[in-house]
């Protein structure tokens, strides 16, 4: 019995010391996002305060009942958060949901639930690398 809760014991350490670890390799983003970019990472920095549905996690929107309807029948909306498309690629994804696993006609629905996915899931602009340098000026290394 020792044996187990001591075993118990090192795992927690184990996954503590991993995840106080790895914390400390997280960038401060506001911190490396340039005054240009700031709005067009918008939606990032209102993520935290946008008000999720408490059933489902999808972002509370007018559209969010048809989302609904028409798409957790058959799949979970972690595949909708998952994802980020454009509205064409939202409709392409519907298309081939349609063709290949038999999701039916949405007909006036559609714009509805493609209102509401290009709204609150759209493609989202991530600021990794800094913009590339202009005017450089080179000079040639002296050696002695």
């Amino acid at each position: 019995m020792k044996n187990s809760s001591n075993q118990i014991k090192i795992i927690f350490i184990i996954f503590l010391v991993l995840g106080i670890t790895l914390s400390s390799f997280r960038r401060d983003a506001d911190s490396e996002i340039p005054k240009k970019n700031i709005s067009q990472l918008s939606r990032i920095s209102l993520s935290d305060t946008t008000k999720k549905d408490p059933e489902t996690g999808l972002i509370v929107d007018e559209n969010l009942y048809m989302v609904k309807a028409q798409c957790t029948g058959c799949h979970s909306t972690k595949l909708i958060m998952a994802n980020h498309f454009t509205r064409d690629g939202w409709k392409q994804k519907i298309r081939w949901m349609q063709a290949n696993h038999n999701l039916w006609e949405l007909g006036d629905t559609e714009k509805q639930v493609l209102d509401y996915l290009e709204k609150n899931y759209a493609p989202v602009q991530m600021v990794s690398r800094r913009a590339p340098l202009k005017d450089i000026q080179w000079y040639d290394l002296k050696l002695k």
